[in-house]
């Protein structure tokens, strides 16, 4: 009914400044106490963040100009004529830590209002919409302690925000990214829970399961990137045990039968970002299903007590 194939890569680590990210936004001049951290990034950090750059252009505010214009007037001669207004079109970008080892992004882009934007971190990739200020402000789960935010516009124009997640380490992660309107759902099932219990864990559940789901992106058109990240508390007082995950699809006259290509990635116990690739053939159309539950893509979490 379904062909999966799996593509799986692992990332290593490597030595890079954070500070790139930084001066990349606000260029050489900016004040020292802005940089959040420096430190080591992962292989997908860096291949990301060097991909991203090479189309878009990034942006930082302009010095502004405060000289006066000289004009003469018709009758009392030499005046000064008043400023001509003008739109400043820069971006500004910033990433602050939050809790749950997450980072929340507030972007101001006044010359993009209601406008789409792509945001990638560590491999992640999904895209967001500005409101009519041209302001986006999300909280996204951090998936490095050094994490680095690329965001890009259709027009090429983009801005770099970085920050410093120190709690990261209490946290795994499981992230599943698509592009295109199918639903898919992310489910964790927490120590034997079945569905619909306590423990049950989803993007639209209201159980009380120790681990959460946050869905990022929006399914408007094929074009955007949409992603869900299950991420559960590994601490001393948390429990223990098997951690069931599962991908459950929505089948629709739109893309029955046809190929779904998903990508994950993970960060566990050993704290390394590892993505894998898959490809899905959903069922034909001749077919009553309306969800197709996969069971056998994901790694299920295993918790061992601190």
């Amino acid at each position: 009914m379904f062909v999966v194939r799996n593509y799986v890569t692992m990332g290593g680590t490597v030595a890079c400044a954070l500070a790139i990210g930084y001066l990349m936004q606000n260029g050489s001049a900016g004040r020292a106490d802005q940089v959040e951290a420096v430190g080591e990034l992962t292989e997908s950090d860096q291949a990301s963040v060097l991909a991203g750059l090479e189309r878009i252009t990034l942006t930082s505010s302009p010095t502004p100009s405060h000289s006066p214009t000289l004009a003469f007037g018709p009758q009392r001669g030499l005046q000064r004529a008043q400023p001509v207004p003008q739109t400043n079109c820069s971006l500004n970008a910033r990433a602050t830590a939050a809790p749950d080892a997450s980072a929340r992004l507030t972007l101001k882009a006044p010359c993009h209002q209601n406008e789409q934007v792509q945001i990638l971190h560590s491999g992640l990739t999904f895209t967001a919409s500005t409101d009519a200020n041209g302001t986006l402000k999300l909280t996204v789960p951090a998936l490095s302690e050094y994490a680095i935010f690329l965001i890009s516009f259709g027009d090429d124009k983009g801005t770099v925000a970085t920050t410093h997640v120190p709690d990261i380490e209490a946290f795994e992660r499981v992230a599943l990214q698509w592009q295109g309107e199918t639903e898919l759902q992310l489910h964790a099932l927490e120590f034997g829970a079945s569905y619909g219990d306590d423990g049950h864990v989803w993007a639209s559940s209201e159980s009380n399961g120790t681990g959460s789901v946050i869905h990022l992106g929006q399914p408007e058109n094929s074009g955007t990137r949409q992603a869900q990240i299950y991420s559960y508390p590994n601490g001393p007082e948390t429990p223990t045990g098997e951690i069931a995950l599962s991908l459950e699809a929505e089948v629709t006259e739109s893309n029955c039968g046809s190929a779904l290509n998903v990508q994950t990635l993970e960060l566990r116990g050993d704290r390394r970002l590892r993505s894998r690739d898959l490809t899905v053939t959903l069922p034909d159309c001749s077919t009553s299903e309306d969800f197709l539950v996969l069971n056998n893509l994901l790694q299920d979490l295993t918790i061992a007590a601190k």
